[in-house]
């Protein structure tokens, strides 16, 4: 579906989607390098080598729809074609379809993903490098920005898009979560 959209989108506007992505992606790839450098290690052997983690669960993590737009406006066709293969015959049940012993399919893993670690990961990452956690803790602070629509937001205008050309998906939970509608409501002063 996301393909389908963005391949009706005129080049005017797959350029404003790509200049209003600027800022997050320079986000993304501070929030990268920080994660490769503290908790890369850690969470492959704790996730997919020894399975002692949930993180990486087949239902373990919530994907918002903003997550593949972006994804997708990055990603080689090569690459949005294996994470469909996936989508249609996953390789493992039990662990989440996007990770392979290579590491996850998509070239900008879901928000949600790159942030969620186990108590374990933090623990050991932390205790090796404890002035790490404060920079963490900042660079989980900076997700709202994107996604905590008390203000207009990205994940909330990437959403916008579709809908006004008639896509809807569960994905899209800036406009469709009651937690998050009621956000927005309260910011535009509207009623609960």
């Amino acid at each position: 579906m996301v393909r389908e959209g963005l391949a009706s989108l005129s080049s005017a506007e797959a350029g404003r989607l790509k200049k209003a992505m600027t800022d997050y992606l320079d986000y993304r790839q501070t929030l990268t390098e920080f994660w490769a450098a503290r908790f890369r290690d850690i969470c492959t052997e704790k996730c997919f080598q020894n399975g002692l983690s949930a993180c990486c669960s087949k239902d373990g993590i919530i994907a918002f729809f903003a997550d593949v737009v972006i994804n997708a406006l990055v990603s080689a066709p090569a690459a949005l074609d294996r994470l469909e293969g996936a989508i249609r015959q996953p390789d493992r049940p039990d662990k989440c379809i996007f990770l392979t012993p290579e590491g996850c399919l998509w070239t900008i893993k879901p928000i949600v993903c790159e942030l969620f670690l186990c108590d374990a990961a933090k623990e050991k990452a932390f205790a090796e490098h404890p002035r790490a956690r404060p920079n963490w803790e900042h660079l989980r602070e900076l997700k709202k920005r994107y996604t905590w629509p008390d203000q207009p937001v990205l994940f909330e205008y990437l959403e916008a898009v579709f809908l006004d050309k008639g896509y809807r998906s569960s994905l899209m939970h800036i406009h469709f979560s009651p937690g998050l509608r009621r956000i927005k409501q309260q910011r535009e002063g509207g009623a609960q």
